[in-house]
């Protein structure tokens, strides 16, 4: 695989700030009666609930579901145990139905913590949810790879860019559309890795996604290890310096075997 990105444009209909905000809230379960009869059915709509902070979760929970109390919440998870803390996306802790943990613990968990880093590099090890090797890192013209800095989309883009990026195709997009073609949706999405993709981390714990430490030619070699289904968004991303704000094309080739 070779670093770059084409640039793809999708025109729809613009909405504007009202309407957006007003989506965000259904989508979060914040108005109307979007809120689920249990802080469980909460949890799994959401696909977990932010617990990094002690409060927030029940601060979170409460507000989705009216009528819960802290009792209610503490027997969900301590004592039923419907409801597991999960360290998960961007090593953040989530509250999830049991159900879902596979789903959180495929993000990124098995892969970092394995290696003890979150920076892929020549000799690492993708691995599944069961701690099973997927597929390794057999070499890299680049200085390290991404793992926590996420995938584009739409929304995203607006929060970050401007509502004027709202009609341009994004990663989620592409990643959605290539899964469809194997019966896989949202909710069978896990955290991306970021080939060539340059996002520090300092020493407070803050990341920024800044210029690249990738350049014209430079390559990765993946292994593997099993049957995989690989999945790749060429980053549609004009709206970042990351990429020079000149996405190019990428090169791709599958062999069976060592490549020569």
């Amino acid at each position: 695989m070779r670093s770059g990105s084409p640039c793809h444009d999708r025109t729809v209909r613009a909405i504007d700030h009202d309407e957006r905000r007003s989506r965000l809230g259904r989508r979060h379960l914040l108005v109307g009666e979007g809120g689920g009869a249990s802080v469980e059915d909460v949890a799994r709509r959401l696909v977990g609930l932010h617990a990094s902070d002690p409060a927030t979760v029940f601060l979170a929970a409460r507000r989705r579901v009216p009528r819960l109390t802290v009792a209610d919440l503490e027997r969900s998870l301590y004592e039923d145990r419907t409801l597991l803390k999960v360290l998960a996306m961007r090593r953040t802790m989530f509250v999830v139905p049991l159900d879902l943990v596979p789903v959180l613990q495929a993000s990124c968990t098995d892969t970092i913590a394995a290696q003890r880093n979150i920076f892929l590099v020549t000799g690492s090890v993708l691995r599944s949810n069961e701690g099973v090797p997927m597929m390794t890192v057999a070499a890299t013209t680049c200085a390290y790879h991404d793992t926590i800095g996420g995938a584009c989309s739409r929304e995203s883009n607006t929060l970050r860019y401007g509502h004027h990026t709202a009609h341009q195709h994004a990663c989620v997009d592409n990643f959605l559309d290539a899964g469809s073609r194997w019966g896989l949706t949202k909710r069978d999405m896990v955290s991306n890795i970021n080939w060539f993709m340059n996002v520090p981390v300092g020493a407070d714990g803050t990341l920024g996604i800044v210029d690249g430490i990738s350049a014209p030619g430079l390559s990765v070699d993946l292994r593997a290890e099993m049957d995989v289904l690989v999945v790749i968004s060429n980053c549609p991303q004009i709206n970042n310096p990351c990429n020079g704000f000149d996405p190019t094309p990428i090169g791709i080739q599958v062999v069976d075997g060592d490549p020569a």
